[in-house]
This record gives C-alpha cells, structure tokens and sequence, in this order.
C-alpha cells in the first residue's frame, strides 16, 4: 500500500486528477510493479485513502461545479505536513466555531475518539460549565456566550453545513419538526434555515437565464418580525450567490 501512495503521489501533484484517471496512471505504472492486474478503480480509491487529499474547485462551489479531481494536501498548501501534530489546536479551534461542547460534541465533529484526555490536557486553559442533563461542557474563556434571551438572527445554512453535524446532542439546533420530515430516507438533506436559532425550514435557489428564485418553505408561519429578518437574509444571500439580472425571493409554507 505505501508503494501504491507512492506511485500515485507524483501524479497528483503534477495537476489534479479524477479518479478515473488516477486508476488508468495507475494501471500502466503498475504492469511494472506488480499491481497491474488489479481494477484501475481499486487502485485509485487505496492510493486515496493513504494519502492527505483534498478536492480541487470547482467541484463545490457557489454556482459552478465540476468532476471531482483531487490533488495531494501538501501540493494545495506549498509546504509539508506537520509530522508532530496532536489533536490540541484542532479541538481549540473547533470550540472557537462550536463551543461550549462536551467530549462527545467534539469526537462527532472530528472523527477522532479518546478526546477526553484532550480536554483534561487543555482544561487549564478553557472554562467549563454543565448543561441541563449534567453534563460538562468546554469553552474558550474569551468565547462569546450571548444570554438565553438574546434573539439568534435566522440564518440561511447550506447542504451539511458544519452547524448541524458538530455536536452528538443536535438538538441545540435541530427540532423535533425537522426530523418529521425525514429527509434522510426520502431525500438528501436540504439546504435549511434557522429563526432563533432552530431549524425552521429549507430554501431553494433556482436559475433559469439571467433570472433567479430563491425559495424558502417554512414549517410554520413565522412571525411578522421573522418573516421580515428571513426575506433580508434572503436578498443578502441571492445578491451573493446568483449572477443574475433579476433577483426574487419567496416565502411559503
């Protein structure tokens, strides 16, 4: 496998590559080595699973997309990777987006596992507090902590946007409601919206020539002061995110 990684590395970082493409280098460099038998498909995705990578744009971003090519982490960055790192600066920027968090809530978000001894290493430098159920939450000291009285602004989010994949307990943020809609069975999940703070419903943005909609369906009829919040969101985003002549917002349930 380290020798797969290594035949595919030169070629990553030459220009991106799709996988398909990835497979056939592979394919030819490999009649030499030893591997050439094997699906040009296999020897892709192993080479990808030893190896840091990223996508390359566009794939996945605003209005454009593309086949998804990869290239080498190092490549993308110009330098190395660090061969000392720990986990420590990456859960003090994840309690900087995410925080107050527990252990689980950082494990979620991470994919890593044994982060306590994490957090009793860093606990000299961050607060704690303990939520309802008795749990010990994690924060920086200098984070901001608005008070429970202080209005969330309604958000527009994008499909698996951080905010509702990064804590084990998603009811901060995810309603009873949301998961009525059971959008996991019958479709991908949605682009969502939050008013104070809790999924509230989803919205569209559709481009049809130089005219674009953005839609946004709510669960339930939003208040006068929400409604007028949510379509202000709205135009900021579209004016954002669709190159178009003419801009339109919808609001329905």
């Amino acid at each position: 496998m380290d020798d797969l990684a290594a035949a595919a590395r030169p070629f990553l970082e030459e220009r991106p590559l799709t996988g398909k493409r990835l497979g056939a280098l592979l394919a030819g460099h490999g009649r030499a080595a030893g591997w050439g038998d094997r699906a040009p498909a296999s020897l892709a995705y192993a080479a990808r699973c030893r190896m840091a990578l990223l996508q390359f744009p566009p794939r996945g971003v605003w209005g454009s997309s593309g086949p998804i090519a990869h290239t080498t982490a190092e490549a993308w960055l110009g330098e190395p990777l660090a061969d000392d790192a720990t986990p420590d600066e990456l859960i003090l920027r994840y309690l900087a987006a995410f925080g107050p968090s527990t252990v689980m809530d950082a494990q979620t978000w991470s994919g890593l596992t044994r982060l306590k001894e994490v957090m009793e290493r860093l606990r000299p430098r961050l607060v704690t507090f303990e939520d309802e159920r008795g749990r010990e939450l994690f924060d920086l000291p200098d984070a901001p902590r608005p008070g429970p009285d202080v209005p969330a602004p309604p958000r527009l989010l994008y499909d698996f946007d951080n905010l509702l994949l990064s804590h084990a307990d998603r009811s901060r943020v995810i309603t009873d409601r949301f998961e009525a809609q059971n959008y996991r069975v019958r479709r991908p999940v949605p682009s969502i919206i939050l008013v104070d703070g809790f999924t509230a419903g989803e919205w569209t943005l559709d481009r049809q020539g130089d005219r674009a909609t953005l839609t946004i369906k709510t669960y339930d009829e939003p208040g006068a002061d929400d409604a007028d919040a949510l379509e202000a969101e709205a135009h900021r985003l579209i004016g954002f995110a669709a190159d178009a002549e003419t801009r339109n917002v919808r609001i329905t349930r």
